[in-house]
Parts: C-alpha cells; sequence; structure tokens
C-alpha cells in the first residue's frame, strides 16, 4: 500500500522535477595533423537521459568552438586614385573555427532573446572588438563584423547547418562537423543545448584535442618554449643553404 501511494504521488508531482541530462561521445577525441593533413570529420552522438519515456519534441544546438585567436578586419578607401587601408578592426579572442548545427533553423526552436543569449547561430555569437580604448560586441549589422565573418566563412573556418542534426529518436541525436585543414592546434569546445517549446533545458561539454603528429609536434613545442633557440636555428640554417648555394652554383 505504501508502495502504491508513493507511486501515485510521483506521477502528480510537477514535470519539473524531472531534470533532463546530456550524455555525449565523440568518434574522435583527439585529432593528430601530420605533413598530409586535410582536415578530419568528426561525428557527435547525444542521448536525454533523466526523464520518463513519452512524447517530447526536443531542439538540438551544436556549437562547436577552436582555439582563440586575434584578427583584424580593414577598410579600404580611394586615396589618390588608390585603394589603400585606411582604417581596421580588432577582433579579441575570437574563435578560430566555429560550427553551429540545428536540427532545424534556429528560429524555429527558441524565441530571439533567447537563441541571443545561448548564442544559437554564427550571428548571435559574441566578437568582442576593440574601438579605440573600449571593448564591446557592435551592431549585428556593422561592416567590419560582416567583415570579419565572410573572410571566416570563405575560408571555410565558419559554418552553420540549419538541418545538421539528425534525431536517431526524440531523445537520440547524430551530427558531424569538420577540423578544417588550416585548423590551428588546441582544444576544441563543444557545447550541445537541449531545447523543448522554445525552452532550455539542459546543456553539456565535452572537447576535441588538436595537435601536431610525432617531430612536428616536437618542433612546435621546441618552437614555444625556446623561441630564440628556435629562431637562431632558422637563421643559421637559411645562412648554410645560402652559402651552399652560392658554392655549388658560382661561376668561375
Amino acid at each position: 500500500m505504501n508502495r502504491a501511494l508513493l507511486l501515485a504521488l510521483l506521477l502528480l508531482l510537477p514535470s519539473a522535477t524531472w531534470a533532463e541530462r546530456l550524455v555525449l561521445s565523440v568518434s574522435q577525441p583527439e585529432v593528430l595533423i601530420a605533413s598530409n593533413f586535410t582536415g578530419a570529420d568528426l561525428v557527435l552522438f547525444g542521448v536525454v537521459e533523466g526523464r520518463p519515456p513519452g512524447e517530447h519534441a526536443y531542439d538540438f544546438a551544436v556549437t562547436v568552438r577552436g582555439p582563440q585567436e586575434t584578427f583584424v578586419t580593414w577598410r579600404k578607401s580611394r586615396v589618390l586614385g588608390l585603394y589603400v587601408n585606411t582604417d581596421s578592426r580588432t577582433f579579441v579572442d575570437s574563435p578560430a573555427v566555429l560550427a553551429v548545427a540545428t536540427n532545424k533553423p534556429a528560429e524555429e526552436i527558441a524565441p530571439p532573446d533567447v537563441l541571443r543569449r545561448e548564442q544559437i547561430g554564427i550571428t548571435r555569437n559574441i566578437f568582442v572588438q576593440r574601438v579605440g580604448t573600449d571593448y564591446a560586441d557592435v551592431v549585428p549589422d556593422d561592416p567590419f563584423r560582416l567583415a570579419f565573418l565572410r573572410i571566416k566563412k570563405a575560408d571555410g573556418l565558419y559554418a552553420e547547418e540549419p538541418h545538421g542534426v539528425t534525431l536517431l529518436s526524440p531523445a537520440v541525436f547524430r551530427t558531424s562537423f569538420r577540423i578544417p585543414a588550416s585548423a590551428p592546434v588546441g582544444a576544441y569546445e563543444v557545447t550541445v543545448k537541449l531545447f523543448e517549446g522554445g525552452h532550455l533545458l539542459a546543456s553539456a561539454v565535452t572537447s576535441v584535442t588538436v595537435r601536431k603528429d610525432g617531430y612536428g609536434q616536437q618542433l612546435a613545442a621546441f618552437a614555444e618554449q625556446r623561441g630564440w633557440l628556435y629562431g637562431f636555428g632558422v637563421a643559421l640554417g637559411a645562412l648554410f643553404v645560402g652559402l651552399s648555394a652560392n658554392f655549388l652554383f658560382r661561376r668561375d
């Protein structure tokens, strides 16, 4: 009798007492870059747990952010008949790689204010610019911001797929994302956000590490840890190559 009463009380509890959680698994948590590296395609699986089975209309937004970097965009103006760089804007700590995938267009997942707050979509991400002595993210149609996004997309470093998440069941999804050949080494953060009815229910984060393989990794580490010695070695090597070429091809 006590068990039946307890079960009845649990069924009468509001649905908010059930807390969803996301369990993520990436196909390749570490990507090794060798001399013949042409990019890598990774697959991410996710499962919603913690809520009784039933009719759910879950939506998923997956965002991959690469290592942070500083990027400068320029504005050209015509001066004395020539187009020259006359103004610039520096983007501080922006992701070198940014990929966004959702199971349907973001506008159908949540209201605009929620999408902006959760940075769902490339244009809704925050890109801090240095404007004089100030740091801020300006209006979405700022020409420097638009130029920054246009360059990144043209280079294949920023991409967005409004139907890039496949639902294998209402609570299981699959998506893929690409690490471009020009992607920098470092940690790539993979964030998944779970929505239902326009409300954020849960989020989870995993990561992928991109690093150079073998000799390339050792050389990169040496250059970072002993920059002056690495620079001296490069200069000495260039001098040796130049002297050797002069000796071999000189005319008597």
